[in-house]
């Protein structure tokens, strides 16, 4: 077995149950899409009612072609205490489920056995159950394991779900997190029938017109703060080019490839602040310590955070992180 004594007692879990919540994050991702509809695979039989739910933000249009997509809910409009057992998929924390994240585990917990099944160094172990590999590249990696060791027949549908969500974490196995493993998994994965042609086409290749307007926009704005390079999306952008907030997820990988950048950094204004996402390509700056300065979390060269107050707080940031990425001088030897 792949994970034995975490898989053990999530099929113990799933087998006592009869009403499973699986829940994901906010602003959800390919990751994130997938590793729902995967797991709901994992749970079907019995009699059993399955939900699954999202936190606040839009499902890319892109992932439309995956089975079931049209049962995701969202968060707010569940009701916990109708489930024996909650599972988090691809959370580092409840807080990334969104504003009611922490509630949603707290009622979980007095009500429900909770599971808690992650790929993030960041994950704060939260549930009853915490099956966390930092070294997978997606949580679609983890949860291909997982299905193997829970007996789950990898059905081309199932096979094509799960190789989404690796291929939107890896950008198309092409991220320093993709390991030997993700290859291999990917290969099984291949032969079991997933459609990569369709994957490929659909998160990398084809994009609607109002992407590339909202991407004209955005790369526009786009200036350095010391050796961050960042840019931002605001309501007015997005209504200009007709597009949805998903539409400009690509923009901080490409600016993090920019000559010169230490550090890239997208900004997406809300209401109250905005939210942050964050990449660098090198092993020199680690964007999840950055994060984590403003409460946030991911992975070394991914992860986010959220911003509240005014433009003041977003120059705080702007500023405090061109500071921590400057690079050190280094004192010569000979120099006292």
């Amino acid at each position: 077995m792949n994970y034995p004594s975490e898989s053990a007692q999530i099929r113990e879990a799933i087998q006592r149950s009869k009403s499973i919540l699986l829940v994901s994050h906010a602003n959800p991702d390919a990751d994130a899409v997938a590793s729902l509809l995967a797991f709901r695979q994992a749970c079907n039989g019995d009699q059993r009612t399955i939900s699954m739910a999202l936190g606040p933000g839009t499902v890319p249009e892109n992932l439309g072609y995956l089975p079931a997509i049209d049962e995701l809910q969202p968060v707010a409009a569940i009701d916990v205490e109708q489930f024996d057992l909650v599972v988090f998929l691809d959370s580092a924390d409840e807080d990334r489920v969104g504003p009611e994240g922490s509630a949603l585990l707290e009622a979980a917990k007095a009500n429900a056995h909770v599971i808690n099944i992650d790929h993030h160094v960041t994950n704060t172990r939260y549930a009853d159950v915490n099956l966390l590999d930092a070294e997978a590249a997606a949580t679609c990696e983890i949860l291909t394991l997982l299905l193997s060791d829970l007996g789950v027949e990898l059905s081309p549908a199932i096979a094509t779900t799960l190789m989404t969500g690796i291929q939107g974490d890896t950008l198309g196995l092409r991220t320093p997190s993709t390991t030997g493993r993700t290859l291999e998994v990917s290969a099984t994965l291949l032969r079991a029938g997933a459609d990569l042609d369709k994957i490929v086409d659909s998160l990398f290749r084809v994009r609607p017109y109002s992407t590339l307007k909202l991407w004209a926009e955005a790369l526009g704005k786009t200036t350095f703060t010391g050796d961050l390079i960042w840019t931002e999306v605001t309501e007015d952008m997005l209504s200009r080019s007709g597009a949805d907030e998903s539409e400009a997820e690509g923009i901080v990988n490409f600016l993090a490839g920019t000559e010169g950048a230490r550090a890239a950094a997208m900004l997406y204004r809300k209401p109250d602040g905005w939210r942050v996402s964050m990449r660098s390509l090198g092993d020199e700056v680690d964007v999840s310590e950055l994060a984590g300065l403003f409460d946030g979390g991911g992975h070394s060269r991914a992860a986010g955070c959220r911003l509240s107050g005014d433009e003041s707080e977003r120059q705080r940031f702007l500023d405090t992180i061109a500071e921590q990425i400057r690079p050190s001088i280094a004192t010569p030897a000979n120099q006292n």
